[in-house]
């Protein structure tokens, strides 16, 4: 059974760290859920407005790429769902997020869930 990842942050634009992260789940063999608010679909799955819309029972990764103040706005959300990691890449990873995170009871990660995949963000070109 595939693991399962929620992207927070994906979206459309291929230049963006999000959109990669997508890409290189996929290529790693993931069930990948892209969560942007706006954004109907990124790399042709569905994307979900909230972490709270992702249909999966169960979320192994949350990798999160967003601003600070808008990470600590979803971390209750993503709290609510109990996942098995979290994944704060760079830029997304300020130590007030991380604080709460872990106050949250998450499993924390600081770094760059890309990289973790045994991959490098510059595989995946912006085009």
């Amino acid at each position: 059974m595939a693991r399962t990842v929620a992207v927070v942050g994906a979206g459309p634009d291929r230049k963006k760290f999000g959109n990669k992260s997508v890409r290189a789940h996929l290529a790693a063999g993931y069930t990948v859920y892209p969560v942007h608010p706006t954004a109907a679909a990124v790399e042709g799955l569905t994307a979900y407005r909230s972490v709270a819309d992702v249909p999966a029972g169960h979320l192994d990764r949350v990798t999160v790429y967003l601003p600070p103040v808008v990470g600590l706005a979803v971390l209750p959300e993503v709290a609510a769902r109990a996942p098995g990691e979290v994944w704060f890449n760079p830029g997304a990873d300020a130590p007030e997020v991380l604080a709460e995170a872990r106050r949250l009871g998450l499993n924390v990660v600081a770094g760059c869930s890309i990289v973790d995949l045994g991959m490098s963000p510059a595989m995946f070109p912006d085009g």
